[in-house]
């Protein structure tokens, strides 16, 4: 079996929506940045919402960086830590992350790895609309805070 990279970085939301496409589009575009030693470490996800059975992706790592898009964070992005909590997603069929955290815990029976949301401020979010140029530019800035995360706080963990 394969080991998990000890970082695992999952964006999410549906492309055909608008700014939502901002956590698949982060993903997208920060494959193309990541340095062949990064690479090594860390796993790029995506998918349309966090499910029940996201919580088995969370197995083996040491850091999890969430990334969506939102219209109630700072602009042009929000980096906060997450900590295991049942709320109302809890039993729904798209959970928050902490939520998926939850999650974890209660399957796996012991605490979740450290991890951190990374939420980008989106503006507009209608079926067949593009990326709006506002979350271009909060998605660029998001972008450089991750590479230099990468590079900094799990480099100097994980070194």
């Amino acid at each position: 079996m394969k080991q998990a990279a000890s970082v695992l970085i999952f964006g999410w939301g549906n492309p055909s929506r608008g700014d939502d496409a901002l956590g698949p589009v982060f993903i997208e575009r920060l494959q193309d940045l990541l340095t062949p030693a990064m690479l090594g470490r860390v796993e790029l996800l995506t998918d349309f919402q966090l499910q029940v059975e996201h919580a088995l992706d969370l197995i083996g790592r040491d850091q999890v960086l969430f990334v969506d898009a939102s219209t109630s964070c700072a602009h042009p992005f929000e980096v906060s830590s997450l900590l295991p909590l049942r709320d109302q997603s809890f039993t729904t069929h798209a959970l928050s992350p902490a939520s998926l955290l939850q999650v974890y815990r209660d399957v796996q029976g012991i605490e979740p790895p450290s991890c951190t949301q990374l939420a980008i401020y989106g503006e507009r979010f209608e079926l067949g609309e593009p990326l709006s140029d506002a979350a271009l530019s909060n998605l660029e800035q998001a972008l450089s805070w991750t590479l230099n995360w990468l590079a900094s706080d799990v480099a100097m963990v994980y070194a």
